[in-house]
């Protein structure tokens, strides 16, 4: 595909996202690495899903299983977790995008039914009939690179001989196979999936090179929010990343990233509005 990711139209839920967006992580999860199970209780998912609207999120990204290991989420208990959040959160907030982080087909199509506009597969397609369920029901599709591990595993001693070509071959090729089933070309987007099947020094060089990706005209996600590499890199721990978080959005933002899913909507929305006043020289 050709063009630039920076221009290239999104469109989702019935809204073209033009710019930088902000995409706010709600997890209906007990055992989050970051919230600790904050917003787990349904009250506490919707309260938190208002607060996102009003600091200016235009995407509200619904997830029920935690990233890394830990006890087993069941397709049953999944469901339980994020199909009632989803139209609970439509009901209430017509206007935004939702997302659901899945990986799970069965997933998808509980969520889309519910009112889910867009799926994130942070997992890089462990399901190939998750493309499939975008198609059907028009959804957008985010297709990411967690070099071919299983779901919620960390590897050990990950190696690439360059970490940034096998990002974007394995997500271009993701991208191509979900147009090619029917999802539509402006909801469709990449992430390199930060941390996902990496260590610290190749989530850095993605960040580093991301224009390579902004490159292949596909509209780049990033997932940075006060991840491990961050942490790593400064010496602080998961509740002291913010400043690191935002430093990676704008290095992001400035290479033409569109879309920031992040923890701390205000504080992303602002640092964004700065990028984009300095990209376009206004003061």
């Amino acid at each position: 595909m050709e063009g630039d990711g920076r221009t290239a139209p999104l469109r989702l839920g019935g809204r073209d996202l033009a710019g930088y967006s902000i995409m706010a992580v709600l997890n209906r999860t007990p055992d989050s690495f970051y919230d600790r199970g904050a917003t787990y209780a349904f009250d506490a998912a919707l309260a938190a899903a208002d607060r996102a609207v009003a600091e200016g999120a235009d995407i509200i990204d619904i997830g029920g299983v935690k990233a890394g290991p830990g006890d087993e989420v069941d397709v049953a208990e999944e469901l339980r977790r994020v199909v009632d959040t989803v139209a609970a959160v439509r009901e209430r907030h017509p206007g935004v995008v939702i997302s659901v982080d899945t990986w799970r087909a069965e997933v998808g199509d509980a969520v889309a039914r519910a009112g889910a506009d867009l799926l994130n597969d942070t997992w890089g397609g462990p399901d190939p009939e998750l493309a499939a369920v975008a198609a059907e029901h028009g959804l957008g599709l985010v297709c990411a690179h967690a070099g071919r591990q299983a779901p919620r595993t960390r590897p050990h001693r990950v190696g690439y001989d360059d970490v940034v070509a096998a990002v974007v071959a394995h997500v271009t090729a993701e991208a191509e196979r979900a147009l090619a089933l029917g999802v539509r070309r402006e909801s469709l987007l990449i992430d390199p999936a930060h941390d996902f099947g990496k260590n610290t020094r190749q989530s850095l060089e993605i960040s580093r090179r991301l224009g390579e990706l902004v490159a292949t005209g596909w509209p780049v996600l990033v997932a940075v929010s006060n991840k491990d590499f961050i942490g790593e890199t400064l010496g602080r721990p998961v509740d002291k990343r913010g400043v690191g978080t935002m430093a990676v959005l704008g290095v992001s933002a400035w290479q033409g990233a569109r879309v920031f899913r992040v923890h701390d909507v205000a504080g992303a929305r602002g640092a964004l509005e700065r990028v984009a006043a300095l990209r376009d020289g206004r003061r």
